[in-house]
């Protein structure tokens, strides 16, 4: 397979670079599947059909960012694997993480259609959301397995340096879900559904891709459950080890939004939609910490597997400083295209109020979450997930969740649900950095 990044050799800065871009590419695309789907309903079904989606999406994004994270824990593993130049044991980790990539979706998603009515529940979505809300939920749980089988498979193919495939994949299935959803929604007038449907459609799609590419271009199987549970306890304890809190951690942004949501939907549906609207964008500007975080476990699983102390360290610096000049300068371009993006969304005026209002306020502020995201993606390849799970958590649903509980009392403002966001941001990269200077020693021993 062509255009692979090894991180134990060659520039490191460009090696970060390249591997990096494709992720942000992917990421992309990948987020274009629900942003279209708010294109197509805020334009074609109404404000209802908008404000349903964007309190779904939180809970997706929910799922999705847990699977990213898990996802992490196959990065690791299979990099430390590739590491080592151990074509054997490079195999047995792939055919384990993919397996029970697997076992983990059809567990998801039994879940999340079993309990679909309580999750969303959860959310407080008014009654006049309710219905559309559930109706576009149930669609996209049932298909959660794509999500985490797909996400794995990115995740084994990026850790062996391959960084182009999974953003061709991606690109293919994306392309397919906007096709989809304007055929049945627009057309077709399925409405909702159509639109969960065709992000259902085009996630699987994308997981047959994907599975003839492991299983065939690498040349060897990829599932045996068998080989598994008879072989594989260990790799399967490694996995979740890093994966669950780096799962948790993936999720953290949507896990803390699911309880601010509650304050959100004390208000009107425009405002609703506008938040909904303003998340949809949110996920484009937060792209580097996303894929300079990946970028990070990758290349320092990768240098743990060889044993090279120093390139790890130099790695990590590099990673620091080209994810936070990546984001300042998209949040700069962002700030002056805020208005103008909004608008594709819907054309009512109190919700281009307050979606242009949210990200004017957040966009100075996205560079802490680079910071965050690299020290983590750091102590992830070194076994330290846990930690930076519950310093992320600390800032960004306790410290935000007193915010909201106090400036509430005070004052019933859509203003603290905004100025909620860079506070959590801000405690919890100021926890993951003081952690990261008082065990840099301990992280940059093997």
């Amino acid at each position: 397979m062509k255009s692979r990044v090894d991180f134990t050799q060659g520039s490191l800065a460009k090696n970060i670079v390249i591997f990096a871009l494709p992720i942000m590419a992917g990421e992309i695309l990948q987020n274009l599947y629900h942003s279209v789907d708010s294109l197509v309903l805020g334009n074609f079904v109404g404000e209802v059909a908008l404000a349903a989606v964007s309190i779904s999406g939180t809970l997706t994004n929910l799922l999705i960012g847990f699977c990213n994270g898990m996802a992490v824990g196959s990065t690791v593993l299979v990099a430390k694997a590739f590491g080592k130049k151990d074509r054997k044991c490079l195999e047995d980790t792939i055919l384990h993480a993919y397996t029970f990539s697997i076992v983990l979706g059809l567990f998801l998603t039994s879940v999340g259609t079993l309990f679909a009515p309580q999750i969303v529940r959860l959310c407080g979505a008014n009654e006049g959301i309710y219905s559309q809300a559930l109706s576009y939920y149930r669609i996209i749980a049932a298909g959660f397995i794509f999500t985490v089988v797909y996400n794995n498979s990115a995740g084994i193919l990026r850790a062996i340096g391959d960084m182009r495939t999974p953003f061709i994949i991606l690109s293919i299935s994306s392309v397919l879900n906007i096709i989809l959803d304007l055929v049945f929604s627009a057309y077709l007038d399925f409405g909702i559904k159509g639109v969960a449907l065709a992000t259902v459609i085009s996630q699987f799609v994308s997981v047959l891709i994907s599975f003839y590419v492991i299983n065939r271009k690498l040349d060897f199987r990829c599932i045996s459950f068998l080989c598994l549970f008879k072989e594989g306890r260990n790799d399967i304890r490694n996995l979740v080890d890093v994966g669950f809190p780096s799962g948790i951690q993936g999720s953290l942004i949507s896990l803390s939004n699911l309880f601010v949501w509650r304050y959100i939907n004390m208000f009107s549906t425009a405002t609703v939609a506008g938040i909904g609207v303003a998340q949809r964008i949110d996920k484009f500007i937060s792209l580097p910490s996303n894929a300079f975080g990946n970028t990070a476990t990758t290349m320092a699983g990768q240098n743990v597997g060889a044993g090279e102390i120093d390139r790890m360290k130099q790695g990590f610096r590099k990673c620091l400083l080209i994810s936070v000049s990546f984001s300042l300068s998209l949040s700069f371009i962002f700030y002056f295209l805020a208005p103008h993006l909004t608008i594709l969304f819907n054309k009512n005026p109190e919700v281009l109020q307050v979606a242009s209002r949210m990200l004017n306020i957040l966009m100075p502020f996205y560079f802490l979450n680079c910071i965050r995201q690299v020290i983590a993606g750091v102590l992830r390849a070194r076994g330290r997930s846990r930690n930076s799970m519950l310093l992320s958590i600390s800032g960004m649903i306790v410290v935000r969740q007193m915010w909201l509980f106090v400036s509430f009392r005070y004052n019933v403002d859509i203003i603290n649900v905004i100025v909620g966001y860079p506070i959590g941001w801000f405690f919890a990269c100021f926890f993951v950095v003081l952690y990261y200077f008082r065990h840099r020693r301990e992280l940059y021993t093997f």
